[in-house]
């Protein structure tokens, strides 16, 4: 079906950043977030304290890199299977077309960097899936520390969007429940390059439904929450509305795009649904995003909450799984 535009709702998160907030204001940010994830699954979030400086400059240094950076230099942190040499299966620079959804090549590139467990990291090559170390690249060589400073940053933002949606869900005494799971969250950071999608050889683009080329297939995000920073491309990212329509999740100035994840659909035994959406890229300009993913800790044990349960039926929907078994799964049908 053809794409729409609608508007996605707005959670103001500062309420739950400022130790010094009004109960009235964390009412409010409960009230919209609640209905938020309800409803549609996506969000735009905004008072989240990040300055735009630091917004602005992850993006242009993840563009430089894209368009910039020698092949040769890209390729000497190229993604490798675990067991050859410094790979892990799963961090480092995959190629365009590359990664795969619904079995079908997404047409992107991308750098992704994952949670270094401290254990993991004294042992050292060879690597198990997702146990190596991140590979950074060297150029340009204000790339690296600018995505950790602002990584410290966004996981606070994370931290925060979970502790809200405790509060959302009404637990009372146990509305940190999200935050105890993602202490030590298994964290994933995408830098993601799109090149706009080939025209058809009448120079035309055809229907997004009609068309097998895609720039990121339509999916669910793994976890519990993804944070998206993305330049302004419009267009692009487009999330699966309840009717069957894709709706365009445009980027609003200062504000991330949010979105719930497979973990938060289980914990809530389906109250909260992981909404499915997909990139379509068919602008003239090279497009750049950085989402965030902030995950349950390895280790955490992710099965429907009890209360969840009782207001969606009394019976659990969905199985117990260990979120790094989950993760593992996942990353496995992830390339070619």
């Amino acid at each position: 079906m053809a794409s729409s535009s609608k508007p996605l709702p707005i959670v103001d998160i500062s309420s739950f950043l400022l130790e010094d907030s009004s109960t009235s204001s964390r009412s409010l940010c409960v009230s919209e977030l609640s209905a938020a994830c309800r409803d549609v699954g996506f969000f735009y979030l905004t008072g989240h304290e990040i300055a735009s400086s630091t917004t602005e400059r992850v993006l242009s240094l993840a563009r430089d890199f894209f368009l910039t950076t020698p092949e040769s230099e890209k390729f000497q942190i190229i993604r490798k299977e675990p067991g050859d040499q410094y790979g892990d299966g799963a961090r480092g620079y995959q190629r365009l077309g590359e990664n795969i959804t619904l079995g079908k090549s997404d047409f992107h590139e991308a750098v992704d960097f994952y949670y270094e467990d401290p254990a993991c990291q004294q042992e050292g090559p060879p690597y198990q899936l997702l146990r190596g170390k991140n590979l950074w690249p060297k150029t340009p060589p204000e790339l690296e520390p600018a995505f950790k400073d602002y990584l410290e940053q966004v996981k606070l933002v994370g931290t925060a969007v979970v502790r809200a949606m405790g509060a959302a869900l009404n637990f009372g005494n146990e509305q940190e429940v999200f935050v105890d799971a993602t202490r030590k969250s298994f964290w994933v950071m995408r830098m993601i390059g799109y090149p706009p999608l080939p025209k058809s050889p009448n120079g035309l683009h055809p229907n997004a439904d009609e068309d097998d080329r895609q720039s990121c297939g339509t999916h669910t995000d793994y976890g519990c929450v993804t944070l998206l920073l993305a330049d302004d491309t419009q267009g692009a990212l487009q999330v699966r509305a309840k009717d069957g329509t894709w709706v365009n999740a445009d980027p609003m100035p200062g504000a991330f795009i949010v979105n719930i994840g497979d973990m938060m659909e289980t914990w809530t035994n389906g109250l909260w649904k992981s909404t499915a959406h997909r990139v379509v890229h068919r602008g003239d300009s090279f497009r750049v995003s950085v989402p965030f993913f902030f995950e349950p800790s390895w280790d955490a044990k992710v099965s429907p909450l009890q209360q969840c349960v009782k207001e969606t039926g009394g019976q659990k929907k969905y199985d117990e799984v260990y979120y790094g078994d989950h993760l593992t799964a996942k990353v496995q049908s992830n390339f070619y």
